[in-house]
């Protein structure tokens, strides 16, 4: 049985945000600060991949080969599903997704067998993937943090129309036809987020 993920960006009130730092920053920092993890973004940064279309046609244990798999385990690493834990602690990811703010509509990718924080930061490229706020998908940002942070991330997820033709077929994932598109539901989370004064959730899962 293959794994199902789960990237999701909720809007919450400053006072959640706040009660979560205990739980989720640790774990955010923890993924960032790893040995691994530090050097398979600095190689990536260092060398963008090619086209995902490419990819298996690389020879096993290549040079390119070995760098496609650090990129997908650094975008596929789980830190928060430590979050899955109501049972021992009272304490559970969905809890805070229902909590979210009913002024924001969440965004949420779910996919099987794949990532979509994957596709996402392969089809920008390390520099517009940078200008996002916290690590890989996972981020926890009070309201005001948010408004300091939107032209970044408007900066790395507004394309022209050129740009966007380029980016989107760098995007590996297939959609269903109410599906919110990756390049376009994080930005519309952030400016309604920065608009509504709420604070932000970033979370890159595994749900079953």
């Amino acid at each position: 049985m293959g794994i199902t993920s789960a990237w999701s960006i909720t809007a919450h009130d400053d006072d959640v945000i706040a009660s979560l730092v205990p739980r989720v920053q640790p774990l955010i920092e923890r993924h960032r600060e790893s040995p691994e993890a530090q050097r398979a973004w600095q190689a990536w940064c260092a060398d963008p991949l090619p086209d995902h279309r490419g990819w298996r046609d690389l020879p096993s244990g290549s040079v390119r080969a070995e760098a496609v798999a650090a990129f997908l385990r650094l975008t596929s690493e789980i830190p928060l599903n430590e979050l899955h834990c109501r049972d021992d602690c009272g304490f559970h990811l969905y809890d805070i997704w229902e909590a979210s703010a009913e002024a924001v509509p969440p965004y949420v990718a779910v996919f099987t067998k794949d990532y979509a924080l994957s596709a996402l930061f392969h089809a920008i490229g390390p520099t517009r993937a940078a200008q996002l706020p916290g690590w890989c998908g996972d981020f926890l940002l009070t309201s005001d943090e948010v408004r300091r942070t939107l032209p970044a991330v408007e900066e790395a997820l507004t394309f022209s129309l050129r740009d966007r033709v380029v980016v989107q077929a760098r995007v590996w994932l297939d959609y269903h036809e109410d599906e919110e598109p990756v390049l376009d539901g994080p930005l519309r989370a952030w400016r309604q987020a920065a608009s509504a004064g709420l604070g932000l959730f970033g979370a890159n899962v595994h749900i079953y």
